[in-house]
């Protein structure tokens, strides 16, 4: 196992250099200069090429890239266009309730997707099935700007049982219980998502091993259908959901950018609209290069996982 992630980890290097060199110049290459968005309109040229040179933007552009690299092999991600705060700095301070939000959210789905989803399976062609369905659909087709924006009408104006927005209330104690009042809307707006998706793949998965021989012969041997189906069959049916986790991270981290922007969550993906509004080009790569060493490190766990749910498999 020690001789497989060390291999995948070999094998994820040149994948990330990759990864840098799209979104550095995939970024770079928008349309619209920085510069002009920070720069008094009273400025002259000599002022703005005076400003370029200062963030380095007058060189070409592999050396920009070449210098960035350098800077972030050292830890060093640069410093805000718009706050010329250190991005490290800017980003430390979102990480937690991002990974809060999202791990909320992704806890939420699990435990809505798995049990319906196995009781789909077991009722199969039943009007259950027919209902878990039904919600597996809606959760996936309504948009989450638009279930998060029903959300907060129902919930904050009309019931007016949970905060409209934030992390904390403005001049509150911002204590455990508050925070779980804030996070109660944007984590359910995240995981219906997530969940409507993972039911179909519940369903699915235990489909295929409810009709294993070895379930009949569990249940011959006298064994319970509830120790049949969530002990048994349940097991086996996760490899297949345990590679989807690898996948809904991704999904998790394109959701939180517009949920925390709906419910103003002070996270990343608030950061990141930010970034892309005013063209801050450090903070905005750095926010993508953190993106896809999680979905790197999200599929490795998935790898890792895949033996803890069935001992059969071995890594060599």
């Amino acid at each position: 196992m020690f001789q497989y992630i060390v291999r995948r980890i070999l094998i994820a290097i040149p994948v990330l250099f990759g990864v840098t060199v799209f979104n550095f110049f995939i970024v770079n290459l928008a349309p619209g200069d920085p510069v002009e968005m920070y720069i008094n309109p009273d400025a002259t040229e000599q002022d703005i090429a005076i400003k370029k040179e200062a963030l380095g933007l007058n060189d070409p552009i592999y050396v920009q890239y070449w210098h960035w690299l350098v800077n972030i092999l050292k830890g060093d991600f640069g410093n805000s266009f718009t706050t010329y705060e250190p991005v490290i700095n800017m980003i430390s301070e979102r990480v937690f309730p991002t990974l809060l939000l999202m791990g909320t959210a992704l806890i939420i789905a699990y435990l809505i997707a798995i049990p319906i989803g196995i009781i789909s399976a077991v009722k199969q062609y039943s009007w259950t099935d027919y209902l878990t369905t039904t919600f597996s659909f809606l959760g996936v087709s309504i948009p989450s700007f638009f279930l998060g924006l029903g959300a907060i009408y129902i919930f904050s104006l009309i019931l007016q049982v949970l905060p409209t927005g934030g992390m904390n209330t403005l001049g509150g104690s911002s204590g455990f219980f508050d925070t779980f009042l804030h996070l109660i809307l944007p984590a359910f707006v995240l995981g219906t998502g997530i969940a409507g998706s993972m039911v179909r793949y519940v369903r699915s998965s235990m489909l295929e091993v409810l009709g294993q021989d070895y379930l009949r012969t569990a249940r011959a041997k006298g064994l319970k259908e509830f120790v049949v189906t969530n002990k048994h069959a349940l097991r086996n049916a996760l490899i297949p959901i345990i590679t989807i986790i690898g996948m809904d991270i991704p999904l998790l981290i394109g959701g939180a950018v517009v949920t925390e922007q709906i419910f103003q969550w002070p996270g990343l993906g608030q950061l990141t609209i930010q970034a892309i509004g005013s063209r801050d080009y450090p903070t905005l790569m750095a926010i993508n290069l953190l993106a896809a060493v999680s979905v790197l490190l999200s599929n490795l766990l998935s790898d890792v996982l895949y033996s803890v749910a069935d001992p059969r498999i071995k890594y060599t």
